[in-house]
């Protein structure tokens, strides 16, 4: 299982951990982020020390190889001095750094190999990092407008009361009105019927008062 892979499953575990939880879609992409920043420098830090590695095992491979030609020289040098057994003596050195050059580089191909897995997995992990990091742009811009929205769609909504309270406020501001003039009117005609009514009974009395006179007159 390549670095990417297990990289990829710890980010999966969590996210199923976070929905678990029923986070809120901002905070989760947030979470989502933050993993895969956290798996990726991870990815990175094991990338360096690989390379590190890398660095030392060719150095010691260089050092062996340089050493091994150097017991070849040694061992030629014996021959041509026609000491035999000293050659040989050399020869054995000499194959004894060879195969152990032979171990490292077959740990540098490793290592090689571990690092191209692993500068896929970091492109990979980038790739989706980019990706979420623009879905949690995109969300919260959404979450934006759709707040932007829902103030503008409240303050229509109470602009709109407001309106209507105000119609209906007028609207019994003048049947108040219309009541009062009604009222007034009707205050006014009675006060006439009854100074009518006042009149017409002085008349009646002054009626009744010169008709006694004029009896008492005709009497005397």
């Amino acid at each position: 299982m390549g670095m990417f892979s297990r990289m990829t499953d710890i980010v999966h575990a969590n996210i199923n951990a976070m929905l678990d939880k029923a986070e809120d879609p901002q905070k989760l992409i947030r979470l989502m982020v933050q993993e895969m920043e956290e798996a990726l420098a991870h990815a990175r830090c094991v990338s360096a020390q690989y390379i590190a590695q890398k660095k030392q095992l060719n150095r010691n491979a260089d050092s062996l190889n340089r050493s091994a030609q150097r017991w070849q020289e040694k061992a030629q040098r014996a021959v041509e001095k026609g000491n035999d057994s000293l050659a040989r003596a050399a020869l054995k050195e000499k194959q004894s750094q060879t195969r152990q050059f032979e171990i490292l580089q077959e740990e540098i191909a490793q290592i090689d190999s571990q690092l191209d897995k692993l500068t896929d997995d970091i492109e990979q992990l980038g790739h989706k990092l980019a990706e979420a990091r623009q879905k949690a742009r995109m969300l919260s811009q959404r979450e934006h407008t759709v707040a932007a929205q829902l103030k503008l769609r409240n303050q229509a909504q109470q602009e709109s009361v407001q309106r209507a309270m105000g119609k209906f406020e007028a609207y019994q501001q003048k049947v108040d009105q219309l009541e009062a003039q009604v009222e007034a009117y009707d205050l006014g005609s009675g006060s006439a019927s009854l100074e009518a009514q006042f009149a017409e009974l002085e008349q009646d009395e002054s009626i009744e008062e010169e008709l006694a006179r004029m009896k008492k007159s005709r009497a005397a």
